[in-house]
Formats: structure tokens, sequence, C-alpha cells
């Protein structure tokens, strides 16, 4: 296929209403050309109706969508260029695979030979030009999305847009598939914006890595910083597993269980607050260091994840989850008695209610 360089992509404060209820709330995003922005959130996010005003199914209250300079917000989905892959496959069933493909091109009235030369290069491209000739029923759901996908790159579109289009699919498909995703995307270098729930694949394929809550985003970044460094205690919450400890804070630092961590946001006002400790920066000492204190306990529990474990210990008054090598956590069966250690990065802290300063 051409190779093309990708186009900028600007969302300019989006707002979406649906009767009482606000999806998109002043929603702003710039995606640079030929980069690949995963949105992440939980149902009712924001995030699909994000990629539907960018797509132009529907219409917003509010905001402008701009593509390649180009002010299209009031265009409709035909008139932008765009190129889309959805959960649905929705493949033709009376069709082969390079019919399917080639149905967009026929649709903007590209001579019959041409069609067919652009169908099969697409399919080349996903990995499927041995299945042209075959229909849906014929292939497999990690098969038939490929299809899907080759439909929409045959157009040779300006912006890719990819809403959960992994989520049909068993997960040993859908990483294998994801991985594919972003070869093509980087092969193309066309500008891409993902949507799903499913975090692990927004970390492993996205250039930057939007969280979305309630029609706004909470962090923007790449997924290294997202994960490591999140912004907001949802961001901590959703991207990962993390352990809620009640501590204090004092002089720009947490005590929790007798250890000082540092915070990610210094200047937060004294007080309780529950601090937010991520499993891989939680460890196991040897079971000669476990006396007394209040980071020793008792393992409950050990779950096998292949290269790592989950390992949950019983504090007493709370359960902590510790992530580490299996072979590391094979050494802490059921019962052992434990002394967690908490590594020093530095924490995000949660409170009910604002800690009063002193006047």
């Amino acid at each position: 296929m051409t190779e093309r360089s990708g186009v900028e992509v600007r969302l300019e404060n989006l707002v979406r209403r649906y009767g009482t209820v606000t999806a998109l709330d002043g929603l702003s995003l710039t995606i640079a050309p030929g980069e690949l922005v995963a949105l992440l959130g939980p149902s009712g996010c924001g995030k699909t109706t994000a990629l539907r005003l960018l797509a132009g199914l529907e219409e917003a209250d509010g905001g402008r969508v701009v593509i390649a300079g180009k002010d299209v917000t009031g265009l409709p989905t035909s008139r932008r260029n765009v190129g889309m892959v959805f959960q649905a496959y929705s493949l033709f069933p009376h069709m082969v695979a390079w019919e399917n493909v080639a149905f967009g091109l026929q649709m903007r009235k590209v001579g019959a030979a041409e069609r067919k030369k652009r169908a099969l290069e697409a399919l080349e491209l996903v990995g499927l030009g041995r299945v042209a000739n075959r229909y849906a029923n014929q292939m497999s759901g990690g098969q038939q999305q490929r299809v899907a996908l080759a439909r929409a790159l045959a157009i040779r579109p300006q912006v890719l847009l990819l809403d959960e289009p992994l989520s049909a699919l068993d997960a040993k498909v859908r990483a294998r598939l994801r991985d594919e995703i972003r070869r093509i995307q980087l092969e193309v270098g066309i500008t891409t914006l993902f949507v799903t729930h499913d975090q692990e694949e927004a970390l492993a394929i996205a250039d930057r890595v939007g969280v979305m809550q309630s029609g706004r985003l909470e962090q923007l970044g790449p997924p290294t910083l997202v994960y490591t460094r999140p912004a907001t205690p949802f961001v901590a919450e959703f991207v990962g597993l993390t352990n809620r400890l009640a501590g204090t804070v004092k002089g720009g630092a947490v005590e929790v269980r007798g250890v000082r961590l540092p915070l990610v946001q210094p200047d937060i006002a004294d007080g309780p607050a529950t601090a937010l400790v991520r499993p891989e920066a939680v460890s196991l000492a040897s079971r000669a260091d476990a006396e007394e204190g209040p980071l020793v306990g008792a393992v409950l529990t050990v779950a096998f994840l292949g290269a790592v474990s989950r390992v949950t210990v019983d504090l007493g008054d709370t359960t902590v989850l510790a992530q580490m090598p299996t072979s590391a956590a094979s050494q802490y069966p059921a019962g052992t008695k434990v002394r967690l250690e908490l590594r020093s990065d530095p924490v995000l802290i949660q409170r009910e209610e604002p800690v009063a300063t002193a006047s």
C-alpha cells in the first residue's frame, strides 16, 4: 500500500449531552500526525462518544473537530475521510473477503480493476492475502476482524478510528491482533484513535493514553507515565492494581505502617489520608525477619500469573497485595508468616474530605 504521513487531529472543547446526561464535558485533545492515542475508561466515561463525534456519527452540542487543519464539525462521515473498525465485524456474508474490503471503494466510485488491486493490497498488509476468496463463515473471528481492518485501510483514510475492536475475541487472539494493529499502524503511518476499556490493551500499543471519567480527561500521557505517575486517585485505581493503606501526611511525606513514603504532590496538607501503593512496590522479607510489627502478617493466597505472581498478605486489620517474580513468590506458600517492605516510590493519597489548613 502507498505509505502516507499522518495528519493532526484536534478535538476542541467538545460537549455532548443526552437529555440531562453530559457525556462529554468540554473535551479537548490533540493527536499528532501518525500518533496512536488510546482513550481508556469505564463504561459511560465518554470515550466512545468522543470517537463518534470525530467520525461524524453524532453531532456535538458544542466545540469543534479539526482534521488536517480543516474544520469538519458540520460535515457528514462520508466527507471526513476516516476509516472505522468496530467491535462487530459487520462483514457481508454473501461477499468473499476481498469483495468486503473493496466495498468502501465501490461507494467511492473507484474502478473495478483498481478496487480489486487495492483490496488485495490491504489484505496482504493485514496478513490475509491467502483468504481473499473466503466468505465470513469460513474465517475465524480474528481473521474477520482483520478483514474489517483491511476494509477501513483500503479507502486510504487520513484517520483510523478503532472502537473496542478486540473485545469480542479470546485473550490469545486479542493479544496477537493488538500487536498486529500496532505494526500496521506504524507501517502505514496513520493517525489513530483507539477506544478501549482494557487497560492492558491501551498501555501495550498507544503512544499516549488518555484516561477518561465523566466526560473529561483525567490524564493524558505516555503509558509508562500514566502507570507510574498517575495524576489523580481515579487514574491510580483504574490503571493497574492499587493497595489502599491508611496513613498520615506529615511534612511532604506520608507515614504508612511505620514507613515514610514520598508524595507525588508533596504540598498536600498534613493529616490522615489513604496512600495508594502499587503491588509491585511491595516485597516480602524472609521469614526469619518476621517478628511482630505493623508490616508483619500471614500469606493468604498466591495467584500464579505466569512469569509473575500476586501474593495476598493478611496484616490483621487489612490485606495487602504484593506482585513479584513467580520464582520469588513460590517461597511463600499460604500460611507463611512474612514481613512486608514498601519501596519508597512517590505515592498518591486520597481523602474523603479535604483537611482544613491552619489559618
